[in-house]
């Protein structure tokens, strides 16, 4: 039989990311206010109907880098080859006004909410390209905060530009070998030529973005001893027309003084760029005060966790979508039935869509705080719950969207196995979301810091209770247990995180994660009782109750309140086998 002949499989036809979402629409109009909605609606659904398509057209012709190190005379050339649809990407999203949007801040405070909603829709499609932006943007902020007159006036506005011909792009090196996430060991030392200019030396082992304009990199200015206290922040340009002359012959070099050793083997990303430099006599520009270089790009992390964060829920809506469609028509069985028809099938939908959209309930409600500490509208509570849901939010979106992603795989079948449908790629893509910007572990360190500072325990406390309090008012009888349920882990978290040496941070985040989440899809269904009609309240109050009571909030509060800490000792005898002494034969 010709493969032309017989059966053929209907392809699946996905829907409008924005208008055929479960979610989005509803929470742009609970979020938004009505003076920015229309515009931001319109703006979200031509995203959908015209951008898109074409975004996909160019990232399936994206291909990776490659590096071509010496010319055939034996010179060192570093010349970084990427594909021009890797370019294409870029302009696309700044032609669509990432990262101008959330500096524009023509929407104010929801600006964030905007800019993030089209990223949101356009991550399962774009080959990562968020990740040169996301340190595009987090450049952007501390330029904007940090930045000298100079600074502003010939980097800033052309990292925010629309116009991909005259617009930056971003990195930021901060990893090197000996420490990897401990930027206290950092190796990078800066020379002080005059006033803010610096000359760096170092190794950077994981650069992301290598083909930026400029970077962002610490390095050592004080006594080694002090390790990260004695870090600074700096500016690299990569431009040549950004750095001056000087008599040093390496940082006259097309490169800046920086040499490509190789590039990054990934496990994923690989459209993106990633490589080992070495910086030897780098031109630099300070930015904000010496030795303040941890405190000062504690913006820029903040930024790109965000970014994080937003991006794995990203690839959850594109992978979902692919599921869903596929089920519609998709035929097995005798009688030739539709997968969505089949209610084993569809209840395994219907799980993955709810873990959709709490992930995204929770990923907004870090976004909308972000842009009210942006455009100065927080008090001291909304920036206590920035700071410690920041990290959490990263974390447990990145782990809650990976595994949601794969089990979309599984509901394509031998279809979802295969590379052209791209969900491989997500699922690749996805997992370095756990790593970057700080793995689970490290996060949930950070998490029990954040907490743990004056206030910002009361100020989560307080916003849960208040979004409770005000559920038992307007929904009466219908949260079947879900107030108290909240409320237990509320003060099971509380007294967790209290005590001054948590035993057990890592399932502490994932409490607080399923905390954080339930609250904000508590708000949303208030909210919809009195907005929406009463078939979208009723799936949005089944969609609560079904996140908070069969999608592991329990058995996080359970882990939390029974896990036993076991003996280092104990621990390394179980892991590794050296030191246990064997008698007899093998």
């Amino acid at each position: 039989m010709k493969v032309e002949e017989g059966f053929r499989q209907t392809p699946p036809v996905e829907g409008h990311p924005f208008l055929d979402d479960p979610i989005l629409p509803a929470l742009l109009h609970r979020l938004c206010p009505s003076e920015y909605f229309g515009k931001i609606q319109s703006d979200l659904v031509n995203l959908g109907m015209q951008v898109i398509p074409q975004l996909r057209e160019v990232a399936e012709s994206a291909t990776p880098p490659h590096l071509v190190q010496y010319n055939q005379w034996g010179q060192r050339i570093d010349k970084l080859v990427i594909s021009e649809s890797w370019r294409q990407l870029k302009a696309i999203s700044q032609k669509e006004g990432i990262i101008g949007i959330f500096y524009e801040r023509e929407s104010g405070d929801f600006s964030r909410v905007h800019g993030f909603m089209k990223i949101l829709m356009m991550a399962g499609d774009a080959q990562v390209v968020f990740c040169p932006l996301s340190m595009t943007d987090g450049c952007a902020r501390v330029l904007e905060l940090h930045g000298t007159p100079a600074l502003r006036e010939n980097v800033f506005w052309r990292l925010i530009s629309r116009d991909p011909d005259s617009a930056f792009t971003a990195g930021q090196w901060m990893t090197e070998r000996p420490g990897g996430s401990d930027i206290s060991q950092t190796e990078t030392t800066a020379t002080n030529i005059d006033s803010d200019n610096y000359l760096l030396d170092g190794f950077k082992w994981f650069s992301s973005a290598t083909d930026s304009d400029v970077s962002l990199a610490l390095a050592r200015t004080g006594d080694p001893s002090r390790g990260s206290r004695s870090l600074s922040l700096f500016l690299i340009p990569l431009d040549p027309s950004l750095y001056p002359n000087t008599t040093n012959p390496r940082t006259q070099s097309a490169r800046n003084g920086i040499l490509i050793n190789r590039l990054k083997d990934k496990f994923g990303t690989h459209i993106l760029p990633t490589a080992e430099l070495s910086l030897q006599g780098t031109y630099a520009k300070l930015v904000g005060g010496l030795n303040q270089g941890v405190k000062t790009i504690s913006s820029v992390l903040n930024i790109t966790r965000v970014h994080s964060g937003v991006g794995s829920v990203g690839y959850v809506r594109k992978a979902l979508s692919l599921a869903t469609s596929y089920a519609s028509v998709r035929r097995i069985g005798p009688e030739r039935t539709l997968l969505r028809d089949i209610p084993l099938h569809l209840n395994e939908l219907a799980k993955l869509t709810v873990t959709y959209k709490a992930l995204t309930h929770f990923a907004f409600e870090v976004v909308g705080l972000l842009g009210k500490v942006e455009c100065k509208t927080a008090d001291k509570s909304v920036r206590h719950r920035l700071r410690v849901l920041t990290p959490v939010m990263k974390a447990f979106c990145a782990e809650k969207g990976v595994q949601a992603t794969i089990e979309c795989m599984t509901a394509l079948g031998g279809e979802g196995y295969m590379e052209e449908n791209g969900i491989g790629r997500l699922v690749r893509d996805g997992i370095v979301e756990k790593i970057w910007e700080g793995t689970t572990t490290v996060l949930s360190l950070d998490m029990v810091r954040a907490f743990q500072t004056r206030g910002t325990a009361e100020a989560f406390s307080q916003w849960v209770r208040n979004i409770v309090s005000c559920a038992r008012v307007t929904l009466q009888g219908q949260l079947k247990g879900v107030d108290e349920i909240l409320t237990s882990a509320l003060d099971t978290i509380v007294k967790s995180l209290s005590s001054p040496s948590p035993s057990s941070p890592r399932p502490a985040l994932f409490l607080l994660g399923h905390i954080a989440s339930s609250t904000a899809m508590l708000e949303h269904t208030t909210w919809s009782l009195s907005h929406r009609n009463t078939i979208e309240h009723e799936v949005d109050l089944d969609t609560l109750i079904r996140w908070v009571k069969h999608s592991g909030l329990a058995a996080a509060q359970k882990e939390l309140s029974t896990v036993t800490a076991f003996d280092h000792k104990c621990n390394e005898r179980l892991v590794y086998r050296h030191g246990v002494e064997v008698k007899g034969k093998l």
